[in-house]
């Protein structure tokens, strides 16, 4: 994290230093980071389609070998090595973006070490400074920056950027196709990553929601675009 964190921070800070506005400083430093990750992406879809063209052949071994589990695993991983799938590939680009999430979260928890180089005023002004419905972007992003009253309960519950992070989270490892393609364990996987997403959210800085959840819209409409782009006739 510290390795990241040193190389996240800076970038951060240069972008801070052109916009002056904390919050726009990550929405840029993220679609930098998508833009990166683009040829990654491309690739995710192009090896999402070949396993949605091998579903028939799939559910064949399925009936074939449905008493024989060990056969069955292995005619499927020969299936895939013959066609050059990879049924994890759908989350490969969110599984790349994990580092990059903590070193983000290092810098986020400490922005005058690793963004203003000691300046602890610049840091103040920074965090401080209220971005859309957030007093700040230092604190979690709970239900308490949109409603004024209520249970304590619910006051307490992640807010709008978490939300709509482990919704997006959800939908773009659907989109990917490793929920229905990939077993039950990346099932599994698929429902715990936005449950995850939604703890984040509620414990740490908001500026780390609003990285994951314009990533994750980012990555939706990019896999909307590289699939038409990459669907063949």
């Amino acid at each position: 994290m510290y390795f990241l964190a040193k190389f996240v921070g800076p970038i951060l800070g240069t972008i801070y230093n052109i916009t002056n506005s904390y919050g726009i400083s990550i929405i840029i430093l993220t679609l930098l980071i998508k833009l990166i990750l683009f040829p990654l992406s491309i690739k995710q879809v192009q090896s999402t389609n070949k396993m949605t063209k091998l579903q028939p052949e799939i559910k064949k071994l399925q009936e074939k070998y449905k008493n024989d589990k060990e056969t069955l695993n292995k005619k499927t991983m020969e299936l895939y090595s013959e066609n050059g799938a990879n049924p994890l590939s759908g989350c490969l680009p969110l599984l790349i973006q994990m580092p990059i999430l903590f070193g983000l979260f290092g810098v986020l928890r400490d922005p005058t070490l690793y963004v203003f180089h000691g300046n602890l005023e610049a840091t103040n002004i920074a965090i401080n400074t209220s971005f859309l419905w957030l007093k700040n972007l230092d604190s979690p992003d709970l239900i308490s920056n949109v409603l004024t009253s209520g249970p304590s309960w619910l006051l307490a519950f992640p807010g709008i950027f978490p939300i709509i992070s482990a919704i997006s989270t959800y939908f773009s490892m659907s989109m990917s196709g490793s929920s229905q393609q990939s077993g039950a364990q990346m099932k599994t996987f698929s429902l715990m990553m936005p449950l995850m997403i939604l703890y984040m959210g509620q414990k740490f800085a908001s500026g780390l929601m609003l990285y994951w959840t314009v990533s994750n819209v980012f990555q939706i409409g990019q896999q909307l675009i590289i699939t038409k782009l990459t669907k063949e006739d």
